[in-house]
């Protein structure tokens, strides 16, 4: 099982990122999928989960309006779109898949928002 982070980096204040996190060695339309972060010092938070057709998408409230997740199950790939971006949101970003008692991590990718 793989989970690949990318698409993080150094991006000013208001400005956006694609994430994404490629999966391989399961099958991932069976499962949901969902993106979390941790900050320096600070528990790793959930940011938005999306079920195994796509048809269920939930964001944490300070997230709402401004990150997107999506999924491709033909491509194996969930994408977190993060538009106005605050240094408040500066944290390394992981996936997960979830199935059951099944849970799989990514190594993260670093966000930095900073002028």
């Amino acid at each position: 099982v793989q989970l690949v982070e990318s698409g993080g980096g150094l991006v000013q204040p208001g400005g956006s990122l694609r994430l994404s996190c490629a999966a391989s060695g399961f099958t991932f339309s069976r499962y949901d999928m969902s993106w979390h972060r941790q900050a320096p010092g600070k528990e790793r938070e959930l940011v938005a989960t999306i079920s195994m057709s796509g048809r269920s998408i939930n964001y944490r409230d300070s997230m709402k309006g401004r990150f997107t997740i999506s999924r491709d199950n033909v491509k194996n790939t969930v994408f977190l779109q993060a538009n106005s971006l605050k240094p408040e949101d500066t944290a390394v970003y992981y996936c997960n898949a979830g199935r059951g008692p099944l849970s799989y991590w990514g190594q993260g990718t670093q966000v930095t928002v900073s002028s």
